[in-house]
């Protein structure tokens, strides 16, 4: 096979002499590759999420094929394989639960077959971390490739979000404005092409950040699923790739601390999903960078936000792309001094480079650092106190103003299906000043941590007109969501946290400016109700589930297993043949 067939990983397995490469090449070549193909040539693996049950990933086959066309023009053998699809909209308990496993399937298919590059391709909320989380574990040369937004929903001859028109649409319905004949048509509107939501949720979130963070060519995050550009975007990709391979280029080389600080004031940029946080501690943990919730407060606090988009503002991920994407924000950015312009990026420039030419097309938009949409400090805050030792989280451009700083009686429980049974009852005990309390939605206690936070308002206050309240879950929330909603308490209830000790009619205060989260109980009474607290009995004894909770860590830890902490290399597993 020649000399330079060793040189690569690849070569393990099809430079190989005897029977063992002998076995390799030949069922290689039952599917009509012809021999010229083990010469040596970087070896490059497409992992595509495509599945019917994601549907914000069905078309990411297509993609794959873009991405081939790249790799072979760049002189690569691509191959492409299928991993899980972590589908946001139908999986349940909920697809949180699955992110780690997704990881570590893509971890252990990278590592085991014979790459030497990988391309990711990913959509749905929680494929984009997993995919990166599995790739930054081997540290083979990787790139990003998301699938790219819906089109802009329209109802009514107006522009409307999937996910945020759900929750309004949901509040409409429960007010009696709006049948169910109405809703069932409105969502049709909402998701009318292939894609992920196409507000500023989780998926546009993490697509945005896959591209701050240097894993994702420049541009890429934003264009439409089905615009022609968004195939341009892949087959460019599939080129690049192999040039990153010859260049070693590795996610340890991207994901240096300076690019997780540039991601998270991105983050506040865009208005980005609270559940970012999350994401990236998880990511940050597989390549040994120290990232703690509260850098996400203190990087974020002198960040304006810039992207006028729904859930936060009026626009939507079309409208963002149009603008001049991503790159824009980058760029107005570094200017402006915010950001590390030096990082590395999957091109093999700098951060700052990939940006030097980029232009905005609508400022109402992209917003002027001078004149931004929301002034600085309006993105996520973090909490602590008595009632979050560890930390909470709260998305302050998705909040009521006026509820940012509340006290109020607590009304408590354990589950949000008990909530649920009771929202529309109109004898609730509940006012606008009261504080609801939903807790059993952490990472164990649900299992997975749901995006359960934000509640529906009970029947009773929107009938009068209530628009918010505050909530306090140790849940996650829709990035496509909004509300005065206090998210990611940690520790959960649980795992014992003093979210588990609050009873109904207990006082809390929520002190967004001062960064605090209050439970108005003296310690003394604290202290004889956790004597009296049990630890929920887990029902679950074997399977997946079993292994989850025993070794989920905690959401201000990212909620990753405890045992995949750490990158474990590419490696060559041993040859039985």
């Amino acid at each position: 096979m020649g000399e330079q067939a060793g040189e690569r990983r690849s070569a393990a397995w099809f430079g190989a002499s005897g029977r063992a490469g002998m076995i390799h090449r030949s069922w290689m070549r039952s599917q009509g590759f012809g021999p010229d193909v083990f010469d040596g040539r970087p070896v490059i693996g497409i992992a595509t999420s495509a599945s019917e049950l994601a549907p914000c990933n069905v078309h990411l086959t297509r993609v794959a094929e873009a991405v081939k066309r790249g790799v072979w023009q760049a002189g690569g053998f691509p191959l492409a394989f299928p991993t899980m699809a972590t589908g946001e909209t139908l999986m349940r308990p909920t697809a949180m639960l699955y992110r780690n496993l997704m990881a570590m399937e893509v971890e252990e298919l990278i590592r085991a077959n014979p790459l030497d590059g990988v391309v990711l391709l990913s959509g749905c909320d929680k494929t984009t971390p997993a995919m990166l989380m599995g790739a930054a574990s081997v540290d083979l040369p990787a790139v990003m490739v998301t699938g790219g937004p819906m089109l802009n929903g329209k109802f009514r001859g107006e522009d409307v979000g999937s996910g945020t028109h759900v929750w309004k649409f949901e509040e409409e319905l429960k007010a009696g404005r709006m049948s169910q004949e109405e809703c069932f048509f409105a969502e049709g509107c909402m998701a009318r092409s292939n894609g992920h939501c196409m507000t500023m949720g989780t998926a546009s979130t993490m697509a945005c950040l896959a591209e701050a963070l240097g894993m994702q060519l420049p541009g890429s995050a934003t264009w439409p699923a089905v615009d022609a550009r968004r195939f341009e975007t892949a087959q460019a990709a599939g080129q690049r790739i192999v040039a990153m391979v010859e260049e070693e280029l590795r996610p340890s080389s991207i994901l240096t601390r300076e690019a997780f600080e540039n991601a998270i004031r991105v983050n506040a940029a865009i208005g980005g999903s609270t559940n970012a946080i999350i994401h990236l501690l998880a990511l940050a943990g597989r390549v040994g960078v120290p990232l703690e919730m509260a850098d996400f407060d203190a990087l974020g606090r002198d960040v304006p936000t810039l992207v006028n988009l729904m859930p936060s503002g009026k626009f939507l991920m079309e409208d963002f792309c149009y603008a001049g994407g991503l790159p824009v924000v980058v760029r107005r950015l570094a200017e402006a001094g915010l950001l590390h312009p030096g990082t590395v990026t999957v091109t093999g420039k700098s951060l700052a480079d990939n940006v030097s030419d980029a232009e905005c097309w609508n400022d109402e938009v992209i917003t002027p650092v001078a004149e931004p949409f929301q002034p600085t400090g309006s993105g996520t805050a973090v909490l602590t106190g008595n009632l979050a030792p560890d930390g909470a989280v709260i998305k302050q451009s998705a909040a009521s103003p006026e509820l940012l700083t509340h006290t109020g009686p607590a009304l408590v429980f354990d589950t949000a299906e008990d909530y649920h049974r009771v929202a529309d009852d109109p004898d609730l005990d509940v006012t606008a000043d009261t504080v609801l309390v939903i807790r059993g939605a952490g990472p164990k206690g649900y299992p997975g941590m749901p995006e359960v936070a934000n509640v529906p308002l009970p029947a009773k206050l929107l009938k009068d007109g209530v628009t918010d309240l505050v909530r306090i879950c140790d849940g996650r929330m829709s990035g496509t969501g909004y509300g005065t909603v206090v998210l990611h308490v940690s520790p959960e209830s649980a795992a014992g946290g003093p979210l588990a000790l609050v009873r109904t009619g207990d006082r809390i205060t929520l002190d967004t400016p001062a960064r605090s989260l209050t439970l108005h109980v003296a310690d003394e009474e604290l202290a004889a109700r956790r004597a009296e607290w049990e630890a929920p009995e887990s029902p679950y004894v074997s399977g997946y589930t079993w292994l989850y909770t025993h070794h989920v860590t905690q959401a201000h830890q990212g909620a990753d297993f405890d045992f995949l902490h750490g990158s474990r290399g590419p490696g060559v597993p041993r040859d039985s043949h």
